[in-house]
């Protein structure tokens, strides 16, 4: 029997994901609009380290979510630990806190399915709505601004289009 040399493109290729952390006991460690900013342009910048290309984001105050397409196979572990231990040290030197643990999981999943993928595009850039009961380009701290401003114009329409009021992202942490 013959064997490939290396694993395929499907498993080694680069990946949809979706990622929603908690903080730890669901605590509001981000609710002041400093500490938020900090959180996304965290976000920005461990995505940028760790090679993410990000395609939708909503941070709020105990948990987070964003879909990106990541090209390693730690790419999650990487980017999480990253992202956490910066944003939970900052929190913790804001707080007086050494040693505190603010984060308690993170869930990934790996979107194979292009209507998934879609959906939940569209549940992460309308979050804000869900989360705030506000219109969702008004909130600073997601994507929908930037998706409305730089998307293909049918692209846009294609991801609002998708029904994500019924999709279930469990966030319990």
């Amino acid at each position: 029997m013959s064997w490939p040399h290396a694993p395929s493109k499907i498993v080694n290729g680069p990946s949809l994901i979706i990622i929603t952390a908690g903080t730890y006991h669901k605590e509001h460690h981000f609710r002041a609009h400093d500490r938020l900013t900090f959180l996304q342009d965290s976000l920005f910048e461990v995505a940028h380290e760790t090679g993410w290309e990000l395609q939708a984001w909503g941070i709020f105050s105990n948990h987070y979510h964003m879909v990106g397409i990541c090209s390693e196979s730690d790419g999650v572990k990487n980017f999480t630990k990253r992202l956490h231990a910066r944003s939970a040290q900052h929190i913790n030197r804001l707080d007086e806190e050494p040693g505190r643990k603010v984060w308690y999981r993170c869930r990934d999943t790996h979107l194979t399915n292009e209507k998934s993928y879609l959906a939940r595009l569209a549940y992460v850039h309308n979050n804000p709505r869900k989360q705030l009961g506000i219109m969702p380009e008004d909130y600073p701290f997601g994507s929908m601004h930037w998706f409305k401003t730089n998307a293909d114009r049918a692209f846009f329409e294609t991801v609002m289009s998708f029904p994500f009021d019924s999709i279930s992202i469990d966030d319990d942490f």
